[in-house]
């Protein structure tokens, strides 16, 4: 049975990152660019007792109909901490990007 160890994902170069965030915009022009997350918010998910790192997942908002992300925390046993936090409403870029960079632009 596969396990986590907080040590998945990979490091990617900017220019990596940036070709993939080019080709979404590309392929979905009108879409949100991306979602902020509060520093706290996340500290506070990933302090939870057994928790390794953070599974995010797509979304749709029941309210709004605009895609987001909902984010929990995760165990070594790969299981969601559902009794504790989740996150979602990150706030949305456009309209706050921040300044331009080889990421949003």
């Amino acid at each position: 049975m596969p396990t986590f160890d907080g040590n998945e994902g990979t490091f990617i170069t900017l220019s990596e990152g940036a070709g993939m965030t080019s080709a979404y915009r590309e392929a979905n022009p009108d879409a949100i660019k991306g979602l902020f997350f509060g520093k706290n918010k996340l500290l506070d998910l990933l302090n939870q007792t057994g928790c390794v790192g953070i599974r995010i997942y797509f979304a749709i908002d029941d309210e709004t109909k605009e895609a987001g992300l909902v984010l929990v925390g995760a165990k070594e046993n790969t299981n969601d901490i559902t009794s504790g936090y989740i996150i979602d409403h990150g706030i949305s870029c456009p309209p706050v990007c921040g300044a331009d960079n080889d990421l949003n632009s």
